[in-house]
């Protein structure tokens, strides 16, 4: 087994005084040139926005992008014709294929919301560009994975790669094991809250971790506590 070790304080940073983000690969003005993916892994931003503020309207092309508010809602609008809400216990994905533009709001105008923007390059380039979004029960994940990305889990949203998002919230003393769907992909763990134990490795919150070249990996919680699996392709 191999593994590569991202505590929170080493991710990247960017405050513009609407949006507070880290980023956990290179992206924007931050450049780490040890961080620059994990396999079809590009981008992971964890992205407080201030109420009523924004991204305005911009492009992307050929590009899977998950969107998981983690607390708050998310006001979405696309290109497709795509004009909704994404709110906390949802999970968004925005096939931008050949190109799409969008813009991603704050809906309410007294609270922040914190989410978690997740890029994935595509296992087929310049397909048409797609939206889908889902309700996930929270209570279906607790000492379970709950696969809400998938190529192929019909109870999952659908994404255009080999890639996999499991959530799940550990209680204190439980332990889970995750079997990776094939041999030549790892997964890429990102604490959301509490302290987690993988592989003998201790994470905490917003720590995270890249393990490969094994086939389970087994998971136990200190405190109560929510994460993130990501499983993709590592060439």
């Amino acid at each position: 087994m191999k593994s590569i070790f991202h505590p929170s304080s080493e991710r990247g940073h960017a405050s513009f005084g609407w949006l507070d983000s880290h980023h956990s690969f290179s992206f924007g003005n931050w450049y780490n040139p040890e961080k620059t993916n994990f396999g079809a892994l590009r981008v992971l931003n964890d992205d407080i926005v201030e109420p009523s503020m924004g991204f305005g309207t911009h492009p992307h092309q050929n590009m899977e992008i998950v969107s998981i508010p983690l607390y708050g809602e998310l006001a979405h609008k696309d290109s497709t014709g795509t004009n909704g809400v994404i709110r906390t216990g949802d999970v968004q994905i925005m096939s931008a294929g050949s190109g799409i533009q969008h813009s991603e709001f704050n809906h309410s105008t007294e609270k922040k919301v914190n989410f978690l923007q997740i890029w994935i390059l595509p296992k087929v380039g310049n397909i048409t560009p797609r939206y889908d979004q889902k309700t996930f029960s929270e209570a279906a994940r607790v000492n379970r994975f709950q696969t809400v990305v998938s190529p192929v889990d019909e109870d999952a949203i659908w994404i255009n790669q080999d890639a996999y998002f499991s959530l799940a919230t550990l209680e204190p003393g439980k332990e889970l094991e995750y079997k990776v769907n094939s041999p030549n992909q790892g997964i890429y763990v990102f604490v959301i809250s509490g302290k987690l134990e993988v592989e003998g490795n201790k994470l905490e919150r917003r720590d995270a971790i890249g393990l490969w070249e094994k086939n389970e990996f087994k998971f136990q919680a200190e405190i109560k506590t929510e994460f993130l699996v990501i499983e993709v392709p590592l060439k």
